[in-house]
């Protein structure tokens, strides 16, 4: 079958990187989050120098496991991700980037970096390497191979690791902090960050119910819509935002869903994270089968941000207020 979206590519591929390198991990549970105090979730995960450089040295471990060594931080960026460069530009790292993966479209001025590509994997590395950067920043979208061929052209490369948690996500920030010299600014944004995903669960916690959702990635076949199963960050968050995600008992991460199981699951909410390739509500309806729905019938389907909740990078709080709306406005 033949995806609609680059961006789903691009997150099949993630997931096949990770499903390869083991990387999975269990969906935290809401008490676990409720539990998780902010100055515990930011201590207990920060990553640290792996020597006692220098004052301006940096010595850290990378997603790989690698010793990446910097004589101070970086000043000239390559983000080969898009969640790379929205975490650059949050921690206050923005003006340090000097060239970006075609995926990468957030924030607005990202536009106006050059683009060394990255469609279906493809990099071009005389464009990276006439950019004179300082640092190329990887993520697991990016293979090993990819990496060393960075490598042999003489660039430092770190591969930031693929976060499975908010938790992780936050010290992802704080490594891009490291690197970049942004310390400060980082700090107050994971403390922000904790601070408004802690609110959103403790407010859920008094909901007396948690409705069925699915979320659409796909319908280019609507008879079996991609969809997000365990072990995504969508499923993590609609766990997180009370609600409970019908394609989680699939053993696939990105699996596709039949008609015949979305019917018999009959979700009372639809997502579409497909919405920004022309799906619509309106169009769901058109869709031999799909009336019968609770949630077609209810008009409970919403177009949905799929950056917000597939990008593992700081917009995923983001995502789990929008979510959280979605699911309980009442609170």
């Amino acid at each position: 079958m033949t995806l609609r979206s680059p961006h789903i590519i691009y997150s099949l591929v993630l997931v096949c990187l990770l499903v390869s390198a083991g990387c999975s991990s269990p969906t935290p549970t809401v008490t676990e989050q409720i539990n998780a105090a902010p100055a515990e979730s930011s201590t207990n995960s920060l990553p640290t120098p792996t020597t006692a450089p220098a004052p301006e040295s940096i010595g850290l471990i990378d997603g790989l496991g690698r010793t990446v060594a910097l004589p101070a931080p970086a000043r000239h960026i390559v983000s080969l991700a898009p969640s790379n460069t929205e975490s650059l530009f949050a921690i206050g790292a923005g003006d340090q980037v000097v060239g970006r993966d075609e995926f990468s479209n957030y924030p607005a001025q990202v536009s106006q970096l050059p683009s060394i590509g990255g469609g279906f994997g493809d990099y071009n590395y005389e464009a990276i390497v006439a950019l004179q950067p300082d640092l190329v920043l990887a993520a697991e979208i990016n293979t090993p191979e990819q990496v060393q061929a960075l490598e042999k052209l003489g660039l430092v490369i770190f591969l930031l690791p693929n976060p499975t948690s908010l938790d992780e996500m936050y010290a992802n920030l704080i490594t891009l902090a490291h690197l970049t010299g942004r310390e400060a600014e980082a700090a107050n944004l994971v403390e922000n960050l904790q601070s408004r995903a802690v609110a959103v669960v403790k407010k859920l916690s008094a909901a007396t119910d948690r409705p069925t959702i699915f979320y659409e990635l796909d319908s280019t076949d609507p008879n079996a819509p991609w969809t997000a199963g365990p072990g995504t960050f969508i499923d993590t968050l609609i766990t997180l935002a009370g609600g409970e995600n019908i394609a989680a008992h699939l053993e696939d991460q990105y699996p596709q869903i039949s008609l015949e199981e979305l019917l018999v699951k009959n979700p009372e909410i639809i997502l579409l994270g497909d919405a920004a390739y022309g799906v619509t509500p309106e169009s769901v309806l058109t869709r031999p089968g799909w009336a019968s729905l609770d949630a077609v019938q209810n008009q409970h389907v919403y177009p949905f941000d799929d950056d917000l909740v597939s990008r593992p990078g700081p917009r995923l709080v983001d995502g789990l207020e929008a979510l959280a709306r979605l699911f309980h406005p009442d609170l």
